[in-house]
């Protein structure tokens, strides 16, 4: 345990390696970390509490590390020994929580991380001395280079035969500063001079014009970077399934089965593979963006722009966690002390572009915005996504703005504070851990939500089965594959659904394969690219370029626009739109009825989203249809 920032996690991870598993803790949405540490002959169960300043609580966060200490969360059991992780840096802050950690009478070691920093920037520390001063044993480590990692688990291993002070600290305000007063003094401490270089670089960085305009540059050059960079990955992929698809459609003799696996699982759950280069790509840059320290000052600039919505910079950081994925982002709104700016936020998170919405854009940009579209020196489809993911933004904090007008017409707001870690070089480890993560996470979505959804999907799309007889009563050549998956899909399960909700989408100019991705995608929103992938290969089996390509083909098979086609560029704009929008996540949903205790604000969310996302698709397949066509 230990305040955040602290390098706590760092050394988590280095104790644990790949023995580490993610979860929440039971009965509450706060995320658990917790892992084994293998030393010698005997395994260690390590917890990764979250971060805290102090054992009083003012929010959820800091309630979970109270309730763990006091062995009162259900199903979860005691410890029987603490690890308290100190920043060196800033040694004075961490002795205080210390304190108040060894009033719980539990055998504490304390582990002082970034000496190394400490060293580099004149400061001392003599930590024999100090573990002699507090009656705990100490040992210092550099988590992310290992050092100093050995001892500790030599350490780890005695635990039970950890040296305990005679006397507790002192409770009261006065007196306790004097005993933290008096630890610094034994171990010699003498504090760091503050980091030129960081000072140097914050000059600029966080100056609120120079800084604010270097974040949106770093920004744009995020999104830049998805399209170009990754775009070869992404390329070879793609070849790669439908040379698979190809085959196995060759190979498997029973055309019903062929067309599960080639057209159904590959073409369906490959869609949505293709874009893995792209997700790791955006998590990659994210992280090595953290690493170095600048992901706290993109959150101290916003604090600014928070702050004129009536909201705190603490909302900023669960709306930055929500451009990975939305249900991080509402599980860190519980950092947030005040429950009126907690809902606020929570019900503004699920807008920023999610990692969820990055295939849809991706499909959809590419269809939109030609290749070789440039804006000066820029890619357009980099400008494209970069525009979307600024109006998830946007929408995000425009959303938590309106709920916190409606909600509290105080506009009291709490002091936010952060830490501001100085400037540090990434380790490959850490950069790997961070990008890889998140991104098996997505792989295993597609290889449980995404594969059930998408065989679901082909299930309805080929029922009901047609006999020769009854394709030649139809008119259709029962030789010809292309004509009897067209007339199967036309009159499947599938097509029922669609057809049903078609008049409500027909404005949009949703045709009813869209529709039934719409549909599917309130599983998971990658789903609505499996679904438009897998359609797209059923009908044109022999077309080997990619989806979009496939997709800008189809044409309405009746109505009023029989013939024409279905993805125009008002239709496609509508589109993006309408997943722009709308709250299509049904993971997400249960997250907030969780952390709300509730179904009222996820009933609240999933209707206006929806309603927003319709008016404002409308609105685009309008304008642009003035324009273009």
């Amino acid at each position: 345990m230990g305040s955040p920032n602290g390098g706590k996690t760092s050394l988590f991870n280095r104790l644990t390696g790949l023995h580490a598993k993610t979860g929440n803790y039971p009965g509450v949405t706060v995320s658990r970390s917790s892992g084994l540490a293998r030393i010698g002959d005997a395994t260690y169960g390590i917890e990764d509490l979250p971060g805290c300043y102090s054992l009083a609580p003012i929010s959820p966060d800091e309630q979970v590390v109270a309730d763990y200490l006091d062995g009162s969360l259900k199903d979860v059991e005691k410890p029987d020994a603490l690890l308290v992780v100190a920043d060196s840096t800033a040694l004075r802050r961490s002795l205080l929580l210390l304190a108040e950690v060894l009033h719980r009478h539990k055998p504490t070691a304390l582990v002082l991380t970034m000496t190394d920093e400490l060293r580099r920037r004149g400061g001392s520390l003599d930590v024999e001395a100090l573990g002699r001063a507090a009656g705990v044993p100490v040992v210092a480590v550099v988590a992310n280079r290992g050092i100093g990692v050995g001892e500790l688990r030599h350490l780890i291993a005695d635990w039970d035969a950890w040296s305990t002070p005679p006397l507790d600290p002192p409770d009261r305000a006065g007196e306790l500063a004097g005993w933290v007063d008096s630890l610094l003094a034994a171990a010699g401490y003498e504090a760091p001079t503050p980091d030129a270089r960081t000072e140097r670089i914050d000059r600029v960085l966080l100056h609120p014009v120079w800084g604010t305009i270097i974040f949106f540059a770093v920004m744009f050059l995020f999104f830049q970077a998805l399209f170009t960079w990754a775009a070869p990955l992404q390329d070879l992929l793609g070849d790669a399934f439908k040379s698979l698809a190809a085959y196995v459609d060759a190979a498997v003799p029973n055309r019903l089965l062929a067309g599960l696996l080639g057209n159904g699982i590959i073409g369906g759950v490959g869609a949505v593979l293709e874009f893995v280069p792209q997700i790791l790509m955006m998590y990659a840059i994210l992280a090595l963006l953290d690493a170095v320290g600048y992901m706290s000052r993109a959150a101290f600039l916003m604090d600014r722009v928070m702050s004129s919505a009536g909201l705190e910079g603490r909302a900023f950081v669960a709306m930055l966690s929500a451009f990975a994925c939305a249900i991080p982002g509402v599980m860190a709104t519980r950092t947030i002390p005040s429950s009126k700016d907690r809902i606020a936020t929570m019900l503004g998170v699920p807008l920023a572009t999610c990692s969820a919405r990055l295939p849809v854009y991706l499909l959809l940009i590419g269809m939109l915005v030609p290749a070789d579209a440039m804006i000066g020196p820029l890619s357009g489809r980099g400008v494209a996504m970069f525009a979307m993911y600024l109006l998830g933004g946007a929408s995000a904090m425009t959303a938590s703005w309106v709920v916190k007008k409606i909600t509290d017409r105080t506009g009291h707001l709490l002091p936010f504070y952060m830490e501001m870690p100085p400037y540090r070089i990434p380790t490959l480890r850490s950069v790997g851990i961070a990008m890889w993560e998140p991104t098996k996470a997505f792989l295993r979505k597609a290889g449980t939500i995404i594969l059930v959804v998408t065989i679901a999907i082909w299930a309805l799309t080929t029922i009901p089965f047609r006999s020769d007889a009854e394709l030649a009563a139809a008119g259709v050549d029962p030789t010809d594959d292309v004509a009897v998956t067209a007339y199967t899909m036309e009159h499947s399960a599938a097509a029922g659904i669609g057809k049903a909700v078609e008049p409500v989408f027909r404005p949009l100019g949703f045709d009813w394969r869209v529709d039934v991705a719409l549909v599917g995608s309130l599983a998971a929103r990658e789903v609505a690219v499996s679904t438009l992938g897998q359609m797209a290969s059923a009908t044109d089996p022999e077309n080997d370029v990619e989806v979009s390509a496939q997709l800008a083909t189809w044409t309405y098979s009746d109505g009023p626009n029989a013939g024409e086609k279905v993805f125009t560029p008002d239709t496609v704009v509508a589109l993006l739109l309408f997943f722009a929008f709308a709250l299509q996540c049904m993971s997400t949903i249960a997250i907030m009825r969780r952390e709300t205790g509730g179904w009222k604000w996820p009933a609240i969310a999933f209707g206006y989203m929806f309603v927003l996302a319709y008016s404002m698709a409308f609105l685009g397949h309008t304008i642009t249809g003035l324009f273009v066509r």
